[in-house]
């Protein structure tokens, strides 16, 4: 079990809460002697973190001893940056407008208490995690004004020695419930040469992968030597405990998965998906533009904008119907509409246009199946057909109450899928990166074209596994392991 030390500036300031082994004094922690390979996790919850002050010590020296300390220095620092203030932060306005009670419209500032990412206020807590997310810290004091818009004006680490007894027994049960967290059961990291955190989402709908595919990985992983640790988006801060990232839940721009990519990139993780990866794949426009410049076949295209009502009128003349409205970062043939005359694409496209100030366009174009093509690091790995939904377009049928069908599949061997999407399909992911993608093809009697690069594909048991069985794993986590022992050895690229 890792061993938890809460390290408080004057004993004092834990004298609320009941006496524990746990707690010592910063000036103890800072006399403590260098050594030892127990895991440690330090929460370091000084009254002040200035830079060269007792606070800013107990983080510096606790990562110099291989510590887990939160906040770290980086963050600490980042604190001080006012300009990294500007999150990107959904609806701050709205947000906050409706949070105010009815009589405080003339507020031009306030401020909340978050403690580990958790407020008392349920509207702000999605705000809350996210700025618990961008700056760890046990405790901060967001602090917010108004000219025209809100925004946020400060984000502030406190001491627990300021709070009143309402707010201690807050961070009381934020601490326990975050303690509990670094508390779980420790990774065997002796058995294994490396620890890659595989980020899941247990509730999601229609994951990339499903529970039989995920032990597989597991599985595959300590066959290597490597120990594959599901987590999910509670565990941000530990990410950093791990050698790699193993993202298994479907990605975005505007969210978590996106988040933890980038930290793990930036702590020097080895990364699947990488956030570039990530940013050149879900965003269906951005995807567009970079195939169109590499001059690689695509179904004839028109990006439609809001405010340009003349380009809609145009638009039959050019793709003719029926024609094909997409979301730029729909997933799952979600947020793709088909329209077969004038009316229908009006209705469409207003609706699609309450969501996003672009729109895509694509004609139609009908096949059977689609091919799924799985490219990892510039190689195939596997190729299925996807089957439409019956009586559908499209491979996924979402029904009105949240609930999907999907048509058939049938998974062959890469070779003998024709030579001519392979070689497609490995020409659109030159331009992305070297991860582990899926390529969406279809194959008419006149031409084979590029519908879309998936940096997330799915890998479900009895599906994209049907050729390869155990193996479609091994090669994954075999790509993992040698990542990783390139980084051992200092190997760039």
């Amino acid at each position: 079990m890792a061993r938890l030390v809460i390290v408080v500036e004057k004993n004092t300031d834990w004298g609320s809460y009941y006496p524990s082994d746990n707690v010592v004094s910063a000036t103890d922690y800072l006399r403590e002697p260098v050594g030892g390979d127990e895991r440690t996790h330090v929460i370091n919850l000084c009254r002040s973190y200035k830079y060269l002050g007792t606070g800013y010590y107990v983080s510096l020296l606790g990562e110099a001893r291989g510590h887990r300390v939160i906040p770290s220095v980086r963050t600490i620092n980042d604190l001080r940056r006012r300009s990294l203030y500007g999150l990107d932060v959904e609806d701050l306005n709205q947000k906050l407008a409706n949070f105010l009670p009815a009589g405080g419209r003339d507020t031009t500032d306030f401020g909340i208490l978050v403690y580990f990412g958790e407020t008392s206020y349920p509207q702000l807590r999605d705000l809350a995690r996210g700025v618990f997310e961008s700056f760890p810290a046990p405790l901060l004091r967001i602090e917010f004004e108004r000219e025209r818009m809100w925004r946020i004006s400060a984000i502030k680490p406190i001491g627990l020695h300021t709070l009143d007894d309402a707010q201690e027994d807050a961070f009381a049960q934020t601490l326990d419930s975050f303690a509990r967290k670094l508390w779980r059961k420790p990774r065997a990291r002796r058995l294994y040469r490396y620890d890659i955190a595989m980020l899941v989402d247990p509730n999601e709908v229609m994951p990339p992968s499903n529970k039989k595919a995920l032990k597989s990985f597991i599985a595959a992983g300590k066959e290597l030597g490597i120990e594959v640790d599901p987590i999910d988006k509670g565990d941000y801060t530990r990410l950093a405990e791990y050698d790699g990232l193993f993202i298994r839940e479907t990605t975005a721009l505007d969210h978590h998965t996106y988040r933890f990519a980038h930290k793990a990139e930036r702590e020097g993780m080895v990364v699947i998906d990488d956030p570039t990866s990530i940013l050149r794949c879900t965003n269906k426009i951005y995807l567009h533009d970079l195939l169109r410049s590499k001059k690689l076949a695509t179904p004839r295209t028109e990006i439609l904008y809001r405010d340009d009502p003349k380009q809609l009128r145009d638009l039959s003349e050019r793709l003719g119907f029926p024609m094909v409205l997409k979301i730029p970062d729909g997933s799952f043939s979600r947020g793709v509409v088909k329209v077969e005359d004038s009316s229908a694409l009006d209705k469409a496209a207003a609706e699609l246009f309450q969501h996003t100030a672009l729109v895509i366009a694509q004609e139609f174009l009908y096949t059977e199946f689609d091919w799924r093509i799985g490219v990892l690091n510039h190689e195939t790995l596997y190729a299925c057909q996807y089957s439409m939904a019956r009586g559908h377009w499209q491979i996924y049928n979402h029904g009105a109450k949240g609930t999907a069908k999907s048509g058939g599949f049938k998974t062959l061997p890469v070779r003998e899928a024709p030579p001519e999407v392979i070689k497609l399909a490995l020409r659109a992911t030159q331009p992305i990166g070297d991860g582990f993608y899926g390529v969406d093809i279809k194959q008419t009697p006149e031409r084979t074209v590029v519908i879309e690069v998936n940096d997330n594909p799915s890998v479900d048991a009895g599906v994209e596994d049907a050729y390869l069985g155990e193996d479609l794993y091994l090669r994954v986590m075999q790509e993992f392991l040698r990542r990783l022992e390139r980084k051992r050895l200092g190997i760039v690229g």
